[in-house]
């Protein structure tokens, strides 16, 4: 058994474990928590955290992180036992890689980009930050990052046997 191949791995469920986690975050607190503010704390704080996640740790130990050391463990992993189970965590989590930039980053980006909630129609920003569909992409995402999870923990105890 590889070192490499144990520590890539290991390193790839960690970092979507994170990620997930994340994603869940949003999903189970965040958005929920921010459904019941009104439209100025609402934008205020969404801008914010959303500034405030765009840093290393997140940006490249988690978010690029889990698909870089996740086909990093699958192309260690091939022609093992646990391939299977890392290229479809990866094939997962590349849609949820894709979605969030095709659907989530834009709508932050674009909430930014209203400007200062003491300047701006807050209400209409909110409106066209278009809540519901970032909250459906962010479900669908922490779905498909927690099953990627599961596979490379699965891939873990596929390569332990």
């Amino acid at each position: 058994m590889s070192t490499l191949r144990i520590l890539s791995l290991l390193a790839a469920t960690v970092s979507m474990g994170l990620t997930a986690g994340a994603f869940a975050l949003y999903a189970h607190t965040v958005m929920p928590g921010l459904a019941r503010t009104d439209d100025r704390t609402f934008v205020w704080s969404f801008q914010e955290m959303d500034r405030a996640i765009m840093n290393p740790w997140f940006i490249g130990g988690c978010f690029m992180g889990a698909l870089l050391l996740t086909a990093t463990a699958a192309a260690s992993a091939f022609r093992t036992d646990a391939f299977v189970w890392v290229a479809t965590a990866l094939a997962l989590y590349l849609v949820a890689f894709v979605l969030t930039l095709a659907v989530n980053v834009p709508l932050n980006d674009a909430l930014k980009a209203a400007g200062d909630p003491l300047r701006i129609d807050v209400a209409a920003a909110r409106q066209a930050f278009d809540e519901a569909r970032w909250v459906a992409s962010n479900v669908i995402r922490t779905v498909l990052a927690t099953g990627a999870f599961g596979l490379l923990a699965w891939a873990l105890v596929v390569t332990e046997r």
